[in-house]
């Protein structure tokens, strides 16, 4: 059913309590964003399918000439206000109902509620998370599982949030202005903006330039004027999760310097683009499993080390990377090694100067608050700790080369079955999946179908000797789709979304032209 204000069109079913946030002047202000800068957003668009023809033409990346005098200037981003000032540990997630309230009880810092990576866009998605986040704020939120079970907020230490919108690359199909259909961007953005404007916090994802960066700006800009808040009063943090991004982040840090608190080092989304920008470029940029590449290998060091530096040296904070671990409650084997590991990881971070760090769990914000604690003591951040010494080439931030590890079976296995899982769950319209004891989101199922269509179009040699071709490909869609089968039981299986999860799988991952995004396909298929 679709309905229409002025010349706004909402072409999607009705979501209870839609009126709260659908209001007239809600969708007025997100229709002026769209008029505004819809045409810069396609602009910039079409900019990064020229950059990426650029890099298959010549196989290269490298600090821009033309942007040498910002990263030699003496600059500062606007200090943090007192709610992000301390960022030690910040826990992810959809915006669903349940996970709003598991959130806000985790003792986290921050909670980064997530409209992004980890959350299907169905409409229900879409309002239905608006309408949590609007009653987080008011206090209101509370939820009762259909076994019964009540969830309500009882912490009084309550975290940060922080809203992270879709990335500029998403149309929002069922909002309609003047007949174009607006960004899902600036749909999240605006809808929240406009109802919580006293704590305009959010995460930017996939930013490929300083001007998409420029763009969101812009964007805080003028909503800011609109609503009457004070210029500054927004504040961002950008996600460094593109090959391009980590070229430009003095850039993207200047281009939003009045409106930004720092950067997050997106491990998972950081890979995927490498793989996707250099997807064609050789043996060189060929990766081993995915599980193989840990955050120790020389050119995902480099990009950690030029990422704090560079906020250290602006003022702006620096976010580590996910964890991603599911606590298992039947097997403490399990636990007791995926925790030792997350430790380790959260240990390196800390040391290397990191503020704070994410996980995707609330059993992980004890740990991962235990080893900042240990690192930081009394100070709530590491702003002080400046990394002169830091110096980070383009080679060594392409250095895929030299990371350890093979190609395997075992691995080529584990991505499709990971793909075609995760999948399936976005699909059902559940964005946030735990599949083998780790949290995957889209960016994880990234890697896994990017990484699949590499190796076949590369002819990419296994550890075993087999070289992956479409074949075998299929070959062993068809095992673990019976896999699957056989674990979850036929009727399960049946009333699942498993042949339109192959169909998207194969389309991303051995169609000959490379689909940019997964979701692009897959959100042709939800409501």
């Amino acid at each position: 059913m679709g309905s229409q204000t002025s010349s706004i069109e909402i072409n999607a079913y009705t979501v209870d309590r839609q009126d709260e946030v659908l209001t007239a002047a809600a969708l007025e202000f997100v229709a002026a964003l769209h008029r505004k800068f819809e045409p810069t957003r396609r602009t910039l668009l079409a900019a990064r399918a020229e950059r990426r023809a650029e890099v298959a033409r010549t196989g290269r990346l490298d600090f821009s000439e033309e942007t040498a005098e910002i990263r030699a200037g003496e600059w500062r981003v606007a200090q943090a206000p007192p709610a992000l000032v301390d960022r030690r540990v910040e826990m992810t997630g959809p915006t669903e109902r349940k996970m709003t309230i598991n959130a806000l009880n985790s003792g986290a810092k921050v909670w980064l509620a997530d409209f992004e990576d980890a959350s299907t866009p169905t409409w229900h998605n879409v309002v239905a998370g608006q309408i949590n986040l609007l009653d987080a704020r008011t206090g209101k939120v509370e939820f009762t599982s259909p076994e019964g079970k009540e969830y309500r907020v009882t912490a009084t230490d309550l975290p940060t949030v922080v809203v992270r919108p879709r990335g500029w690359h998403l149309d929002e199909r069922h909002l309609v202005v003047d007949g174009e259909p607006v960004a899902g961007a600036l749909v999240d953005f605006g809808l929240y903006f406009f109802h919580n404007p006293s704590v305009p916090y959010f995460y930017l994802p996939k930013l490929e330039s300083h001007r998409e960066a420029r763009l969101w700006n812009d964007v805080f800009t003028f909503a800011q004027r609109e609503r009457g808040v004070p210029h500054g009063s927004v504040r961002a943090t950008v996600l460094i999760e593109t090959i391009t991004a980590a070229f430009e982040m003095e850039e993207i840090l200047y281009e939003l310097r009045d409106h930004i608190s720092g950067l997050n080092a997106g491990r998972w989304d950081y890979l995927f683009s490498l793989i996707k920008y250099f997807r064609d470029a050789g043996p060189a940029f060929v990766l081993p499993d995915r599980n193989a590449v840990t955050m120790t290998a020389p050119f995902m060091r480099a990009y950690t080390e030029l990422l704090v530096s560079t906020c250290h040296r602006r003022g702006a904070f620096a976010v580590g990377g996910m964890a991603a671990f599911i606590p298992s409650r039947r097997d403490p084997e399990v636990n007791e090694k995926a925790m030792a590991k997350v430790r380790e990881d959260k240990k390196r971070e800390a040391e290397a100067g990191f503020d704070g760090s994410w996980v995707a769990h609330p059993d992980l914000v004890p740990i991962c608050r235990e080893v900042f604690d240990g690192v930081l003591g009394d100070r709530p951040n590491q702003l002080d700790r400046i990394r002169d010494d830091v110096k980070v080439t383009a080679a060594e931030l392409l250095d895929v080369a030299a990371t350890p590890g093979e190609a395997t079976e075992a691995g080529l296995r584990n991505g499709i079955s990971v793909g075609l899982q995760y999948i399936e769950s976005w699909l059902r319209g559940n964005g946030a999946a735990g599949i083998n004891n780790l949290m995957e989101d889209a960016a994880t199922a990234e890697i896994s179908r990017s990484q699949v269509w590499q190796w076949v179009h590369g002819s990419v040699q296994l550890a075993e000797g087999t070289t992956v071709t479409e074949q075998l490909v299929r070959t062993v869609i068809e095992e673990e789709l019976a896999k699957i089968r056989d674990a979850v039981g036929d009727e399960a299986f049946a009333s699942g979304r498993w042949e339109q999860a192959r169909t998207v799988f194969e389309q991303v991952a051995l169609a000959d032209d490379f689909v940019d995004f997964l979701t692009l396909p897959a959100y042709e298929l939800i409501d």
